[in-house]
């Protein structure tokens, strides 16, 4: 598989810049970085797309830097929790987290109180496009394709899973319920893998998540994809149409996301370039292009100055759409 970044990214030019301002302070941060164990907070339980990187990425960053890379996973009430605990961490370099892009952003909308600042506590370190979640159907559902499913959900109870409230599933629920006089019940997971396990008991009828994460169900008939929410095609389904090929054109049937790696704000710039250098060289190794290739992933990650500018331009484009959700989750 070819591995490509949607934008091209150019982190060396990026780490010249910063260190051009860098105070003798955190250049000896960043010579001496890490020299003691690191964590990684994963805010989503283990088993599911967020956990599988952050494992797999850390791996090699332990390898290279020759400290362990602790992950724990610290999931609730979407990503909020672990996020919260980083967010008061030391800004010394020794703990990240590891999250989805609904946790610094959709979440400012669903929770009154995130127990955290998305756009002050954190600087932005890396992020991996979470490439095509694919929408499926219990095998007990005669539909194979999106109009199929519309018109069978109108008849019919459907149960419809999400990783979590507020996510791009719960926002494609709710857009096809509102365009198509559908009632479809978004059920809120804390996570792909008890969403998936559900799903292979029959308990939901329909689902969107992670190629590997639903691999097993799909290699048993449990499910069948019916379309792809996004701009492009899944690498490893590639029969599968996308939503707007089947006539679903609305923006949020074309919604895209990061698994987001970020740092506490005062984090010195030389240790978030390393880590972010580090981070993005995991997914060109041996088992990191494994890793993606069994995800479906394609794109590489992007660094901390592409980053930032893609998180604002996800803002503008995601926070309208949850808004439309009219959900409070406290």
């Amino acid at each position: 598989m070819i591995y490509t970044n949607r934008r091209r990214f150019l982190l060396g030019s990026a780490a010249i810049g910063a260190g051009g301002l860098a105070s003798s302070t955190g250049a000896w941060a960043s010579q001496n970085w890490p020299n003691r164990p690191v964590t990684v907070i994963v805010s989503f339980p283990a088993g599911g797309l967020t956990d599988a990187v952050a494992r797999n990425f850390a791996q090699h960053v332990a390898q290279k830097t020759g400290q362990q890379f602790i992950i724990e996973n610290k999931a609730g009430a979407g990503g909020n929790i672990g996020a919260a605990q980083v967010a008061k961490e030391q800004a010394d370099g020794y703990t990240f987290l590891h999250t989805i892009s609904g946790t610094l952003i959709q979440n400012r909308v669903l929770y009154s109180n995130l127990g955290f600042d998305p756009d002050k506590d954190f600087t932005l370190v890396a992020g991996t496009p979470s490439g095509a979640l694919p929408l499926a159907v219990h095998k007990s559902v005669p539909a194979k394709n999106v109009k199929e499913f519309v018109a069978w959900a109108r008849t019919n109870k459907v149960s419809f899973g999400t990783w979590a409230a507020g996510s791009a599933a719960h926002i494609v629920c709710q857009k096809l319920n509102n365009l198509y006089g559908l009632k479809m019940e978004a059920i809120h997971y804390r996570g792909e893998a008890p969403m998936w396990q559900d799903m292979n008991a029959g308990s939901l009828q329909v689902a969107m998540g992670s190629y590997q994460a639903m691999k097993a169900l799909l290699d048993r008939d449990m499910i069948r994809p019916i379309g792809i929410p996004g701009p492009a095609r899944a690498p490893l389904l590639p029969d599968v149409p996308t939503l707007a090929e089947q006539g679903y054109d609305h923006p949020a049937f074309r919604l895209h996301g990061y698994l987001v790696l970020a740092a506490p704000a005062a984090v010195p710039r030389e240790i978030v370039n390393r880590m972010a250098s580090l981070w993005i060289e995991a997914a060109q190794s041996e088992q990191g292009r494994k890793m993606m290739d069994s995800f479906g992933l394609r794109d590489l990650p992007i660094g901390p100055v592409e980053m930032a500018a893609e998180h604002e331009a996800l803002k503008k484009q995601t926070l309208p759409l949850v808004q439309e959700l009219g959900v409070k989750l406290d």
